[in-house]
């Protein structure tokens, strides 16, 4: 039979065990408790930009973004070094550039690159490779050097990482379609156009998406041939 001694140690030992035990899950809850107040906080923000960017006057988009920006220094106060926030932080203040004087423009886009390439270094695939989606576009958009850091070849290799992280967000096909249209390869263009109108809008972001799939549409009518163009090459052939 077992002494009293080992008896005791047995117990002690058991009691370890489970504080171990128990301060893992609590531990481990917590941290699912803050994944998950994180991830509605970056739903808002995206809610709140899409808002923003497709509702509101053009002459008011300034204040708004202003506000969504200081709401995004507060979360980044309260979830350091998160990728995610980064990246809505660096989408807001590209799309701001559109809305004030040029050299504060000039000087948003270069903050939104340095914010995108942070976001990389923490974490590339965070929301679904939002930032080289975001950073693509910003390289074939803005102008190129001496003004600013346009580059074509960056662009292409951005958008294709993005592409290879996740080939299924509207996102990454979109704006890989309006690079290649931009590029005069309408027909590559037709094909990323056509899988980001095939690709469902999210359930957490109905309007965005919904606006995304419209502003994939237009494309798709920039690029198609004119209703009666065949008609008129086959005239033009017969006579």
């Amino acid at each position: 039979m077992l002494q009293k001694r080992e008896l005791a140690i047995i117990f002690v030992s058991m009691k370890q065990i489970y504080a171990i035990f128990l301060f893992a899950f609590i531990h481990f809850n917590s941290t699912l408790v803050m994944a998950d107040a994180l991830e509605h906080a970056i739903q808002r923000i995206e809610s709140e930009w899409a808002y923003t960017h497709y509702n509101i006057a053009k002459e008011q988009r300034n204040i708004a973004f202003t506000q969504l920006l200081a709401e995004l220094q507060v979360l980044n106060t309260q979830y350091p070094d998160q990728a995610e926030l980064i990246i809505q932080q660096a989408i807001i203040v590209a799309s701001n550039a559109d809305n004030i004087d040029p050299l504060s423009a000039l000087q948003a886009i270069h903050q939104a690159r340095d914010l995108l390439l942070r976001a990389i270094a923490l974490n590339p695939n965070a929301s679904e490779g939002a930032a080289f989606v975001t950073l693509g576009s910003l390289y074939y958009r803005v102008p190129g050097w001496p003004i600013a850091y346009g580059d074509d070849d960056k662009a292409q290799a951005m958008l294709k990482k993005a592409l290879l992280i996740n080939p299924n967000t509207i996102d990454a096909n979109y704006f890989y379609a309006d690079f290649l249209s931009r590029q005069g390869q309408q027909q590559q263009a037709m094909k990323y156009f056509k899988r980001a109108l095939a690709i469902p809008v999210r359930a957490t972001q109905i309007f965005a998406d919904t606006q995304l799939h419209n502003q994939v549409k237009l494309g798709i009518r920039e690029i198609s041939p004119a209703p009666d163009s065949h008609k008129q090459i086959f005239s033009i052939a017969y006579k």
